[in-house]
């Protein structure tokens, strides 16, 4: 199973659904093909999207050689699903991922009750194979609140909202969301390169980091420098500050602790990071081995007296301080999911991790995703060590118990490679 695919929209969904006052704002994609390809042999068939923040955002078709090129129908996804070899999927949007969380609330969620409406009308009649996210807006709180039990009487099973939201996750003003997500039985999705958008500036971060890359590549073109190829290794590494600071927020903030039944699920965030990270989430609040507890740090003030220094403290005093009854790594056990693709390390880790935290997905129908070579892919990242337990739990046993899909059959073919 999948924890991560992709509905490819159509280009004038918005523009002929939004209400009328905001048509002139909506999403909308163009389509155009090149009479020769910009390379030999390349693509010719392109997109160009219009919206805030990612105006000009292009990208060639995804999949024109080896195959139909996918084109968002229900009944062709799930045609690829059977060539892949995915029985369910997750399903999240395409490229208007880029406008349901801005910062203007009423163009978000008028986007995103069309895209919540499309998706019931379209796609819960599959719901055995494809489960779509409903995509809630955290700009105001009462009216998410209003969307997700909306959505829940659709008959939508799960949530989306953005990575980067306007106020942290750790604020308490979103307990009342959580609520109602545990209340309806709503996992929480959270898909990388969401939110951010500011509409006042028409700039988002993705959009200039990636117009910034590019620049500098050329089109695939220009002679790697040492610079650039430093710099990709940086950005690698960068890219996981994100899912980090969401974990930090969700475990550090009490939500975990608050809303035990509720699921996180972060998305397209690699998860070989994650064996690290819980690590030092637990040394974050324990004394270290050999620590003193009582060692004092900082500037002293001569102007005053030796108990009023408040530039002063004990350093590793706050670590023997964790508020909850449960270590952080427990929490992520318990309750958070980290999607992967193509990552070797993240099963290798999972005795540390816990099998539960890490599941594996085939980014449909994206060019950087598995679709095609799924099988391939998989058998690279789960050599002979890994019980048939713990694959079954990655492949799809942790996702399906999220999000209920069945498990008690195979639905797409089974061929020699699967």
């Amino acid at each position: 199973m999948s924890g991560d695919s992709h509905i490819i929209e159509p280009v004038d969904l918005f523009k002929t659904r939004l209400p009328k006052q905001l048509r002139e704002r909506a999403l909308w994609e163009e389509e155009f093909t090149l009479d020769e390809p910009i390379v030999d042999g390349g693509h010719t068939e392109f997109k160009k999207l219009h919206t805030i923040g990612y105006d000009g955002w292009t990208i060639s078709k995804y999949r024109q050689f080896g195959g139909q090129t996918p084109d968002g129908e229900p009944q062709h996804i799930i045609r690829d699903m059977d060539l892949d070899g995915v029985d369910a999927s997750v399903m999240f949007p395409n490229l208007s991922l880029f406008v349901l969380f801005t910062d203007d609330h009423e163009l978000s969620m008028a986007h995103a009750r069309v895209w919540n409406d499309y998706i019931a009308e379209r796609f819960l009649q599959y719901k055995n194979r494809l489960r779509p996210t409903a995509a809630i807006p955290v700009t105001d709180i009462p009216e998410a609140i209003a969307e997700i039990e909306r959505c829940a009487r659709l008959g939508l099973g799960a949530i989306l909202i953005p990575e980067t939201p306007p106020v942290p996750y750790a604020s308490r003003t979103y307990d009342p969301l959580w609520a109602a997500a545990q209340a309806n039985g709503m996992p929480v999705f959270i898909h990388v390169a969401t939110g951010g958008v500011k509409t006042k500036e028409s700039t988002s971060e993705t959009a200039l980091t990636v117009r910034s890359m590019m620049t500098a590549v050329n089109m695939g073109k220009g002679q790697l420098t040492d610079d650039m190829v430093s710099g990709r290794l940086q950005n690698s590494a960068a890219g996981f500050s994100s899912p980090q600071r969401i974990i930090a927020d969700l475990v550090g903030g009490g939500v975990c602790e608050r809303f035990p039944g509720l699921h996180f699920n972060l998305i397209e965030f690699s998860a070989g990071w994650l064996v690290s990270y819980m690590g030092f989430m637990d040394k974050s609040f324990r004394t270290g081995i050999g620590q003193d507890p009582d060692w004092w740090l900082g500037f002293w003030d001569d102007s005053r007296s030796p108990k009023e220094q408040p530039a002063m403290g004990r350093l590793f005093t706050i670590n023997g301080k964790w508020p909850y009854p449960l270590k952080p790594s427990e929490y992520i056990r318990r309750q958070i999911h980290v999607q992967f693709a193509d990552d070797p390390t993240a099963v290798k880790a999972r005795h540390i991790t816990g099998v539960s935290t890490v599941m594996w997905g085939n980014d449909y129908p994206h060019a950087e995703g598995t679709f095609r070579s799924s099988a391939e892919c998989i058998a690279d990242n789960f050599d002979d060590t890994v019980s048939d337990e713990d694959r079954a739990a990655i492949l799809g046993g942790t996702l399906a118990g999220v999000v209920r899909f069945d498990t008690s059959r195979k639905l797409a073919p089974v061929t020699e490679d699967a």
